[in-house]
């Protein structure tokens, strides 16, 4: 596929912000199994790089347009028609239309300052909540991309457009069997292009995924993980006061990969649920700790209170400032 840029942002997201990672919780308890980092023969000899690479890029497998059925069902997903006009009409009888709503192609590729392809590597997929745009919230309000060039992690991210700025948790084509796996693979191919040197294609076509999924994206990550046809190559899910719906699709994945870890951080919004995937793990004797490991590599299961923050900025002020920094610095396996 030829590679398109509909616009690059400014090379330097995040350099100049001063992050503060916070304290670390002690380790929990329960049989682990060190995840260790890919053993894929890195092809690339092309030095750490030298400035941030952020685009905005379309993707032919991104989440939408989505012209499938709702699951489990034969009805359309677009699902209203006035006059040519093609919507979708929410559970709560809201209706958004195509045009507006669910005909952004777009994902946000970040690669960081220092990222050497020639090291232990991850990619960090990132589903956004409700009313989101991916330059307003993700990089601007949230700064997923400027945490992650704050951080001294080795992690690219990769994070599509939802639903536009709308009250509508769909996952579009996630919902279809092999849909995740398709766009992991377009993915790999964008970042090396990003990247600028084509041999680290074989890399990025490799690399271990950990899903971060905020407030409504956790239908997209449950999609992914349920049905996305990668196995083993998701290492890791944190929920960020998100865990709203789907707990016995995450159940099933925390108990089908143990080395695997599993972080559900939780405000007033999520806590009943919360609980109940915790009841739904004990009865499956599956260990669930109130502190997230020092090593998320290790695998296993947290969760755990969020602090007394908002949920709408629970991106940058949660357990500690700017989470996102936090949790990569627990998998030291993948430092710069």
């Amino acid at each position: 596929m030829t590679w398109k840029r509909r616009s690059f942002l400014a090379a330097g997201i995040g350099a100049g912000l001063a992050f503060a990672s916070g304290a670390r919780a002690v380790a929990r308890k329960g049989n682990k199994r060190p995840i260790a980092p890919s053993k894929t023969q890195v092809q690339s000899r092309s030095a750490p790089l030298k400035s941030a690479r952020t685009a905005l890029v379309p993707f032919d497998a991104a989440p939408f347009p989505y012209h499938g059925s709702l699951p489990g069902s034969s009805t359309p997903f677009l699902n209203v028609n006035e006059n040519g006009r093609k919507g979708h009409r929410t559970r709560s009888g809201h209706v958004y239309w195509e045009d507006q709503t669910y005909n952004d192609n777009r994902v946000l590729l970040h690669i960081p300052k220092g990222f050497d392809i020639r090291r232990p590597a991850l990619m960090l997929v990132f589903f956004h909540g409700h009313g989101a745009t991916l330059e307003r919230d993700v990089l601007a309000r949230q700064k997923v991309p400027g945490q992650i060039s704050a951080s001294n992690a080795n992690v690219v991210l990769v994070a599509p457009q939802l639903a536009v700025d709308a009250k509508d948790s769909s996952a579009g084509k996630f919902w279809q069997p092999g849909a995740f796996g398709r766009f992991i693979g377009e993915a790999g191919q964008q970042l090396s292009h990003l990247h600028g040197d084509r041999k680290s294609r074989r890399t990025f076509a490799s690399m271990p995924i950990v899903i971060v999924a905020y407030s409504g994206g956790y239908v997209a990550a449950a999609s992914a993980i349920e049905r996305g046809g990668l196995k083993k190559r998701v290492r890791g899910v944190v929920l960020l006061d998100s865990l709203y719906g789907d707990l016995d699709k995450f159940a099933k994945w925390i108990e089908a990969d143990p080395s695997a870890f599993f972080v559900s951080v939780y405000l007033g919004s999520t806590r009943n649920q919360n609980a109940q995937l915790e009841g739904i793990l004990a009865a499956h004797d599956v260990t669930v700790s109130g502190e997230i490991d020092n090593r998320l590599a290790s695998g296993g299961v947290a969760v755990v209170p969020g602090g007394g923050g908002r949920h709408r900025d629970l991106l940058t002020r949660a357990w500690v400032e700017n989470p996102i920094i936090d949790l990569l610095d627990r998998l030291p396996e993948y430092k710069r």
